[in-house]
């Protein structure tokens, strides 16, 4: 297969030689993603980010000496235009939310076929969020099982924020497509946030749909 003329530019970094080789193999195989270093723990890993400014990490959770968590962590806060996508064997609730409160831009587990791996990567590529289906089920059901909450009724603007949230836009890319600044967005999610009880970004998908605000959007959305 041809390699494409600007391929995604990935990182890898895992713990587990094996591991990596596997994971290369079936991204290299797709023809669109080229793995231009690999890292064996997360301070080789932030180092080599820094280095090579790839178009996406792809980062285990457990990594000596920097976690996954700790990498995607520094990676936002050097407002590095990377992004990073956390594939991983762990599918526990605490791991999820310390995921995605670090700014990671998506979380996948591996147990996901090889072609639901490479869709996520490029889904990130594209400034989309990624939630495997099995961890959007599972945090569904937990928000589902919740007391019912008194929430305010959300404006309609705030609606089409939180859809366009809910199918994995940025911040700019929701502006892009409303026409209106990253910070009036911000300032939408704001609202959002507290009008459904929710401290991030996930939860407050998550509740909408259980509130039945919002259909279920549990994978990325690629009808664009």
């Amino acid at each position: 297969m041809e390699s494409p003329v600007n391929p995604i530019r990935v990182l890898l970094a895992d713990d587990h030689a094996v591991v990596r080789q596997g994971i290369r193999q079936f991204l290299e195989a797709s023809g669109e993603i080229e793995v231009v270093a690999e890292a064996s723990d997360g301070e080789e890993g932030l180092r080599l980010i820094r280095q090579l400014l790839p178009d996406v990490a792809v980062l285990d959770i457990q990594m000596p000496i920097r976690s996954g968590i700790d990498l995607a962590r520094a990676v936002r806060a050097d407002r590095l235009p990377v992004g990073v996508l956390i594939l991983t064997a762990f599918d526990d609730e605490p791991y999820v939310r310390a995921v995605l409160q670090a700014g990671a831009n998506g979380y996948v587990l591996k147990t996901a076929d090889a072609e639901d791996i490479v869709e996520a990567v490029r889904a990130v590529r594209d400034g989309k969020s990624v939630l495997d289906p099995a961890i959007a089920r599972q945090l569904i059901s937990r928000f589902s099982g919740e007391p019912a909450l008194v929430v305010e009724t959300l404006t309609e603007r705030e609606l089409e924020v939180l859809r366009l949230a809910a199918r994995g836009y940025t911040n700019k890319a929701i502006g892009v497509q409303l026409s209106i600044s990253d910070r009036t967005v911000q300032g939408h999610l704001a609202k959002v946030f507290g009008k459904l009880h929710a401290a991030s970004r996930t939860e407050a998908v998550m509740r909408a749909v259980t509130q039945g605000l919002i259909p279920p959007m549990l994978e990325a959305d690629d009808s664009d």
